[in-house]
């Protein structure tokens, strides 16, 4: 079973940019969909997008055109591209793994993005 570690948080300025990373202790290449979830004081935590193990994408509506996520299977690495962030993308972002054949899900620890000026 793989181990999520994410990194990359932190303070943004709203209209910044900032890149969320989230390394794999296992290999994620054919066996895992990967995602990024978020989770703001007092809600619950969210889908905010999934790459698939052939690289097909899906989006929240709301960070659709803002964040893109990717993968780089030869690192065992997934990343979140935030453009544009606003307030409301303040929260908790987790890295989670998903394995394609028994749908267990795997989470890493979570890493704080706080979007201020």
């Amino acid at each position: 079973q793989v181990q999520l570690v994410e990194s990359g948080g932190g303070l943004v300025q709203p209209g910044g940019s900032l890149r969320l990373s989230c390394a794999a202790s296992g290999t994620i290449s054919s066996f895992y969909t990967m995602g990024w979830f978020r989770q703001a004081p007092g809600t619950q935590r969210e889908s905010v997008a999934s790459i698939t193990s052939r690289g097909g994408t899906s989006y929240a509506a709301s960070v659709k055109g803002r964040f893109a996520i990717s993968r780089d299977n030869a690192k065992d690495t997934v990343y979140l591209q935030m453009n544009s962030p606003k307030p409301e993308d303040t929260g908790v972002y987790y890295c989670s793994a998903r394995h394609v054949l028994d749908d267990v899900i795997v989470w890493g620890q979570g890493t704080q993005v706080t979007v201020s000026s």
